[in-house]
């Protein structure tokens, strides 16, 4: 809301200020084209002023997910007896067991 008045008031003054220097050239009997110009410019700004405020909401955004992740395997370590390769006994060991 904050914004939205801000742009309004900044608006209000780009206008006022546009208006004032064409009103006064009126009196030199000069052509119109300033006025024009004028104009054109404080309705671009105050319509990107008050587009930008709308666009600038903070409204919900929309982000495309995965929709289907694979799940890391479930993993843990475990002193298991594993059997000794040179002599055919065995020994604890520390292994890494997954689902």
């Amino acid at each position: 809301m904050k914004r939205v008045l801000s742009s309004l008031l900044i608006a209000t003054a780009l206008v006022g200020s546009a208006i004032q220097p064409a009103a006064a050239r009126d009196h030199h009997h000069h052509d119109n084209t300033g006025r024009i110009i004028a104009g054109g410019v404080a309705a671009g700004v105050v319509g990107g002023l008050i587009g930008g405020a709308i666009a600038n909401n903070g409204g919900p955004r929309y982000v495309d997910e995965p929709r289907y992740v694979e799940p890391a395997p479930r993993c843990w370590y475990e002193d298991r007896d594993v059997r000794n390769r040179y002599d055919g006994g065995y020994h604890a060991e520390t292994v890494r067991v997954c689902e």
